[in-house]
Formats: structure tokens, C-alpha cells, sequence
């Protein structure tokens, strides 16, 4: 049997490395005080403002379309249209850790 996936650990890990997940995953980006402003990756995004991540707590919001989410697992499945498990399926496998948790 599928042991659960240990969402607190992958988000955990994702945020001690945000700034190396927030390169591969928005690589159009920039740093700006306290946010990585990149382009949308899920529209036709022509410049850089509306959509930002704090690098410091992995909350992220597109201005332009309301959509917005509080951690980088949900960044990822945005990003990629998945589901929140197979993003953080992804970012477990993008940073070397296990995605189960440890006890069921």
C-alpha cells in the first residue's frame, strides 16, 4: 500500500531551496526586494509584474487574474496544471527527497 505523501516535508525542503525552485520553475524571472516577478507561464504574459512569489514564504499571486496560492507546492501544480499531488510529487523529485511520508 501507498504510503501518503508528506506535504509539510515537501514544503518544508522547497522553501529552504525556494530560490533554486523559483530558477527552474520560473526561470523568466527576477528577483525584486521580496518577491521573484516573473512572467505567467500559463498565459500569454508579455511583461513582468503581475506575477509574484515572496521568496521568503512561497506565497504567490497573479494580479492580473486573480489566481493565487501559499505555498510552493501549489506554485508548482499552478505552473504545470496538475493536481497538488503531482506537484508535489515533482518538487520532491526536483529536490532529491522522498515524497511519502515516513509513518502512515
Amino acid at each position: 500500500m501507498n504510503r501518503p505523501l508528506d506535504f509539510d516535508s515537501i514544503n518544508r525542503a522547497a522553501l529552504a531551496a525556494l530560490p533554486a525552485v523559483l530558477n527552474r520553475v520560473l526561470p523568466s524571472g527576477k528577483a525584486v526586494h521580496k518577491e521573484w516577478v516573473a512572467l505567467n507561464p500559463r498565459r500569454r504574459d508579455r511583461s513582468l509584474g503581475s506575477f509574484r512569489v515572496n521568496r521568503y514564504n512561497g506565497k504567490w499571486a497573479d494580479f492580473a487574474t486573480g489566481d493565487k496560492g501559499g505555498d510552493p507546492i501549489s506554485l508548482v501544480a499552478y505552473i504545470e496544471g496538475v493536481s497538488q499531488s503531482e506537484a508535489a510529487r515533482l518538487l520532491a523529485q526536483m529536490l532529491g527527497i522522498k515524497a511519502e511520508a515516513a509513518h502512515a
